[in-house]
């Protein structure tokens, strides 16, 4: 057997450049490059093995290590998780600062792998700095915190250990149904020994991610059952996107007649104006999907793991008779709601069931109902796009101007605030990539990174960011990485003076927003003193930016205009709006535990109307 002598950190880049993966005959290199902040923990090691490997993968330089996971989430996400980044930190800080990206992977099931420096594994010169000591154990160390939050995690402890821990990591990174992050963590002295490595690890491998069928016999159950009901309603989630099933969706719908409701990770599954799809379901969904979901007989849930959001807490389906048929690649998935479970790819069960159900189809008058909805949503729609909100814009007038100024194929994207509610609403999708919403995590700073990894991974797209100022202060360090790339993605920042999302729960759970605006303390010891004076303008102009301010329906409109023309470079459309005015409910609602006890009158009213509302929560299916 030939052997090839690196250091471990060599043999683990090597490796990575070697990985493909395969789908439908299309087949592209996995790993994009390596995202990495150095330190003493990995600079010897895969920092050497990137310098000496540069020609082979390219290095991306970050200016945060959680950044820079959610960037190379955000690029597999639009990659439909056929392609990703590593993401190499140091020890210590540098470590534990991307527990909050790989806990975001995994929660939405997007693949990444993440190469954390840790602390000696010969400990004789232990406590090195930056690792943590434990009077208990001698085997323990931060990156032990990584384990909830992975899908697959290793220590490599030995150089050799590499040869059955890199498939083993491949192997996840690559699955349909338990992909997430996956931490190898690697000890800085590790990196640098040296080992004699077979050659055939290095050769190209192919990963082939297969299109599993479900069991013929569950198929023609679920053709029984959609035969015998006769309010049948589709939640479309992200397992269509993932699939690529969103012909094979278009199809099933127009053959059977049965209306969709799109989960956030589902938007786009079908084009915003098919007169079937009814948008968005459930706790942020229009009155049409939420309407006929309370009503509907059978629910076929297609790549969707029913998040409360989804499910409005449980209370979205009411009829006493319902039944799920759930098609899902995840088989944990798949049995959710006590349903009939298609465990499978989406797009192929999608064709299978097809063709098991012949020419079955919808009532006309069902159908002529769910295209009455879709009407009139567009027209609720159009509504708030031209509210002309006075002094200040709302935030759907500004989603409308977004809306209508871009073009189909762009992308818009978000993770949290209020902003995912209303875009959930809202955005009119016309292209199946075209909104990208970070909602299973919902993780504040997620923007910005996310922007910079869907324009890597669709340069020809326009990237619309859209973030609130409380996210934009948590992570705006991106815009000097796009700076330094060349990238344009063009921010539009919304200032509400605050947290405006939660300022909103505050009060519908009788608490006033308290602690929700960005506010002076006064000498009565609360912040409602004077707004604070944040010059949001500034901050994004000292990252590198070009910046446009626009606090009016004019000057927003030529704000898009104008960032339209800036090449190779960050725009930054800084913009005031109202955060009183706001989107409303549809036949929807959340579960959000209110104090029992409390001397506040609004808070005992809020009470009262939460024990009201939880009682059509539904525990059992």
């Amino acid at each position: 057997m030939t052997t090839k002598r690196l250091t471990m950190a060599q043999a683990l880049i090597l490796y990575l450049t070697k990985q493909y993966v395969s789908r439908d005959g299309a087949q592209n290199p996995f790993f994009a490059g390596v995202w990495g902040i150095f330190g003493h923990g990995n600079v010897a090691g895969i920092g050497q093995a990137l310098q000496q490997y540069a020609d082979k993968i390219r290095y991306y330089q970050s200016r945060n290590e959680q950044a820079q996971v959610h960037t190379a989430v955000a690029y597999a996400k639009h990659k439909n998780r056929m392609q990703t980044f590593a993401c190499t930190s140091s020890i210590g800080p540098g470590a534990t600062n991307m527990i909050t990206g790989a806990a975001l992977a995994t929660v939405n099931r997007i693949p990444v792998l993440l190469l954390p420096g840790d602390i000696f594994a010969q400990r004789i010169v232990a406590p090195v700095l930056q690792q943590i000591e434990s009077e208990h154990t001698q085997d323990i160390g931060v990156n032990d915190c990584f384990k909830p939050v992975s899908r697959y995690w290793d220590r490599i402890n030995r150089p050799e250990q590499l040869i059955t821990a890199l498939p083993e990591a491949m192997r996840v990174l690559t699955s349909p149904a338990d992909t997430g992050a996956v931490t190898l963590a690697l000890p800085q002295d590790v990196q640098a020994e040296a080992f004699d490595y077979p050659e055939a690890l290095f050769e190209q491998r192919v990963w082939y991610i297969p299109r599993n069928r479900p069991d013929q016999s569950s198929l023609r159950r679920a053709a029984e059952w959609l035969l015998e009901c006769k309010a049948p309603i589709i939640v479309a989630g992200g397992g269509v996107h993932y699939s690529e099933a969103n012909q094979a969706l278009l199809d099933f719908v127009n053959r059977t007649g049965i209306p969709v409701g799109e989960s956030q990770a589902g938007k786009g599954s079908l084009p915003y104006n098919h007169p079937l799809n009814l948008g968005a379901i459930g706790a942020t969904g229009t009155e049409g999907a939420n309407v006929l979901a309370r009503e509907a007989d059978l629910i076929i849930g297609i790549g969707t793991r029913y998040s409360d959001f989804t499910s409005a807490s449980k209370t979205a389906f009411q009829n006493p008779n319902v039944r799920f048929i759930n098609i899902n690649v995840a088989e944990f998935d798949a049995y959710k709601h006590n349903a009939l479970p298609l465990v499978g790819d989406a797009r192929a069960t999608l064709e299978e069931l097809g063709t098991v159900l012949g020419d079955y189809h919808t009532a006309m008058g069902y159908q002529t109902r769910a295209r009455d909805f879709n009407k009139a949503w567009d027209a609720e729609v159009q509504r708030i796009y031209l509210l002309e909100n006075e002094p200040l814009l709302s935030q759907g007038e500004v989603v409308g101007m977004v809306n209508t100024f871009s073009q189909p194929k762009d992308v818009v994207l978000c993770a949290a605030g209020s902003l995912p509610g209303d875009l959930h609403k809202l955005w009119r999708t016309r292209d199946p990539r075209g909104y990208h919403l970070e909602y299973g995590f919902s993780c504040m700073g997620y923007e910005i990174p996310g922007g910079l990894g869907v324009k890597l991974a669709d340069p020809d797209r326009e990237v619309y960011v859209m973030v609130g100022d409380g996210s934009y202060l948590m992570m705006n360090s991106e815009i000097v990485t796009m700076v330094q790339e060349g990238l344009k993605v063009v921010i539009v920042l919304l200032d509400n003076h605050g947290f405006a999302s939660i300022g909103g729960l505050s009060k519908s759970v009788g608490s006033d927003g308290f602690g929700t605006k960005y506010r002076y303390r006064t000498e009565s010891s609360h912040l409602d003193g004077e707004t604070l004076p944040i010059d949001f303008a500034k901050s994004c102009e000292s990252l590198g930016a070009h910046v446009i301010k626009a606090n009016d329906r004019v000057s927003f409109q030529n704000a898009l205009v104008a960032a339209k023309e800036i090449k190779n470079r960050p725009v930054c459309i800084v913009t005031e709006v109202d955060r009183r005015q706001r989107v409303g409910g549809y036949e929807s609602w959340w579960d959000v535990p209110i104090a029992e006890v409390s001397e506040n009158p609004a808070v005992q009213k809020a009470h009262d109307a939460y024990v009201e509302a939880k009682q059509k929560e539904r525990s059992v299916f």
